[in-house]
């Protein structure tokens, strides 16, 4: 009988074979990596918002500082917009006069200096000095805006060489001054140093290639830090970042600086009232240097052990492989004949059993082939057993060519008697088989000289079960064993059939 394995037993044979371990090992490979890139990709998210933690506290700072600063010199500009507006004031003497218009704001260090303007643009005062110079700004564009229109409220300029401090870059503050009648009297105006503004970014550190900038909403680089003369000024309108910044209140991008191309993570507001932009931005190779070395090493580390877990399934399932060639090698001795080559008496019986199930289950029919060596006692004794063992190889080997059919088996029965399966055969075929079978022996031309012919042949016995009368496969064995000796008995070298019925 053929062993019958349950679902569990096929089940667990299948997850054991050499197929199944390596697929294991690679899904389990693959699971292993996919779990190292998830934990990397969100290390490498919480290394961008970090950064941009970082980042917003660092605009919050700078927001609060530039804030206080704009508000002083604000308040200044309207205390002297105020105090030119009352005669009593412009009445007193000038060191006096200077004393009620400008406060103590005006000595701060950033503070360039405080001017009054006269309606034609020249300066008519100068905080810093009790003489004013004598020089028109009547072509700056903080005199124009006011003096054009009324309602334009506190002005901030773009980046400006002060014609009065030697060159100093500046940006300028400044608030209408009106006559009592709301003619237009002159421009109260406060200077701003850019080194306020660089000495404020570089106090802050966002790595080696990041940012930090202060922008006008005209699109005016109003200082960039690190610090470089030759991009203060530089308008930025139409760029990609500005674009960005320009569009929103406030938010965060990544994207490519036009000043130097290097891809930076943008985190930007406009200051509240103002028309500037606070930036920073923090180099995308910056945020990511420590997270790249942790990446590579645990990259690394997990592809080596992958690699590794894989080799050593491989070897295992290699193993396996020949475990498992090994056992077939064993089972295929075990059910063969090892002179023939064919089946042996045990693969016989399985493959009877199996097959005369199969006939009675489908009403089909069986038929069985009983082979036999003419005089093979006497061909042992004349010719010896070393050439009776070759003559019965060379008939196994005929017969086995001489079954086409892929459900056709032959097998050595005993001695000199070999048996052939023909499932699905009829009578009339079962004897085409056997008559070939027969000619083609006889043809091989094997020396017999105790033989009538002089040379090997064989006798053959057919029988065929059709499926019509209840029966075992035992019946149909013994009827094709006794058409045997009826072929014998007629004269040998003939094939003689019978049917069960």
């Amino acid at each position: 009988m053929i062993p019958v394995r349950s679902p569990s037993g096929r089940l667990l044979a299948r997850l054991g074979s050499p197929r199944a371990v390596i697929g294991g090992a690679l899904a389990t490979a693959f699971a292993m990596l996919t779990v190292c890139a998830v934990l990397l990709y969100d290390g490498r998210q919480d290394a961008l918002e970090h950064a941009r933690d970082a980042s917003r506290n660092t605009l919050l700072v700078i927001e609060r500082d530039i804030l206080r600063n704009v508000e002083l010199i604000d308040l200044s500009l309207q205390a002297v917009v105020d105090g030119v507006r009352q005669p009593e004031v412009m009445a007193l003497p000038a060191r006096l006069r200077d004393a009620v218009l400008f406060d103590r704001a005006t000595t701060a260090k950033d503070l360039g200096s405080m001017l009054v303007l006269d309606a034609a643009g020249n300066v008519l005062i100068d905080s810093r000095s009790e003489v004013p110079p004598h020089v028109n700004l009547a072509d700056r564009r903080y005199f124009t805006l006011h003096r054009d229109n009324p309602a334009a409220g506190l002005y901030i300029s773009a980046p400006l060489v002060s014609r009065i401090r030697k060159g100093d870059p500046i940006i300028v503050l400044s608030r209408r001054i009106n006559n009592p009648d709301g003619s237009f009297r002159g421009v109260a105006v406060g200077t701003l140093r850019l080194e306020y503004f660089r000495r404020l970014q570089s106090g802050l550190k966002l790595g080696p290639r990041g940012t930090m900038a202060l922008i006008h909403t005209d699109g005016h680089l109003i200082m960039r830090a690190p610090y470089d003369p030759q991009v203060i000024g530089r308008d930025l309108t139409g760029t990609g970042p500005f674009s960005k910044m320009i569009a929103q209140p406030e938010g965060s991008f990544a994207d490519r600086a036009s000043i130097d191309g290097i891809r930076r993570v943008y985190e930007f507001r406009h200051l509240p009232g103002l028309p500037l932009i606070v930036e920073v931005a923090p180099a995308e190779p910056d945020i990511y240097a420590a997270w790249w070395e942790r990446a590579i090493r645990l990259g690394t580390l997990m592809a080596a052990f992958a690699l590794t877990f894989v080799g050593v399934s491989v070897l295992l399932a290699s193993s396996l492989a020949r475990r498992a060639k090994a056992e077939l090698m064993l089972t295929m001795l075990s059910r063969t004949d090892s002179l023939t080559g064919l089946h042996n008496r045990r693969a016989l019986d399985e493959l009877l059993d199996r097959e005369w199930r199969r006939a009675s289950r489908v009403g089909e029919s069986l038929s069985i082939l009983f082979v036999d060596i003419d005089h093979f006692k006497l061909y042992n004794d004349t010719y010896g057993h070393q050439a009776g063992d070759d003559t019965l190889a060379t008939v196994a080997r005929c017969i086995s060519e001489n079954i086409r059919r892929p459900g056709d088996s032959a097998a050595r029965y005993g001695g000199e008697e070999f048996v052939i399966v023909l499932p699905h055969t009829d009578a009339a075929g079962a004897l085409a088989v056997a008559e070939a079978i027969r000619k083609a022996i006889a043809r091989l031309g094997i020396e017999h000289a105790s033989a009538a012919l002089g040379h090997v042949t064989v006798s053959i016995g057919a029988a065929t079960w059709q499926g019509q009368v209840a029966d075992t496969v035992a019946s149909v064995i013994r009827a094709a064993d006794e058409a045997l000796y009826s072929a014998k008995a007629a004269g040998r070298n003939k094939t003689f059939g019978t049917i069960l019925a």
